[in-house]
């Protein structure tokens, strides 16, 4: 049978294309080999952002750097991209990581930079949640699992 399909940050990977350029380790990102496909994704490289790049923060519908740049287009069409690659691969499920102005779910830093936190939805969390695409933060590995297992049991039956 095959493995169900779920849109990872590759950040979450230990890739090292987190704003800052560097790698990390996640805990219990490892428990779901065996469990699901992992198609990796950054929007922000996807949308054409370097790494390393100066930290960004979402205000209201903008995206914006630590500098003042305005980085909205970027997220947008990294997030474009990255639902692309969702409905290439069949994606119905996605694995972000948490508070980021792209992948963050529920919560994000509020465009301070002073590193508070509000209630929102990245850029890409966003446009994946309004195309039906379930979205679980790195701290929601649990629920994630629960999900998978309930789908494979639907496709065995």
């Amino acid at each position: 049978m095959e493995k169900e399909p779920i849109l990872i940050s590759a950040c979450l990977l230990g890739l090292s294309c987190r704003y800052d350029g560097c790698g990390k380790d996640y805990a219990g990102i490892g428990s779901l080999h065996g469990l699901c496909a992992m198609i990796p994704v950054c929007p922000e490289q996807l949308g054409g952002l370097a790494t390393p790049r100066i930290p960004a923060e979402r205000r209201g519908d903008r995206v914006v750097t630590a500098a003042g740049t305005d980085v909205t287009e970027q997220y947008e069409r990294g997030a474009e991209q990255a639902l692309r690659l969702a409905g290439q691969f069949g994606c119905r499920m996605a694995l972000l990581k948490e508070k980021s102005p792209s992948c963050g779910c529920g919560r994000i830093y509020d465009g301070t930079f002073s590193r508070t936190l509000t209630e929102g939805n990245g850029v890409t969390a966003q446009l994946l949640l309004e195309h039906g695409i379930q979205v679980f933060g790195e701290n929601q590995l649990d629920r994630l699992k629960e999900s998978l297992n309930g789908r494979k049991e639907e496709r065995s039956e």
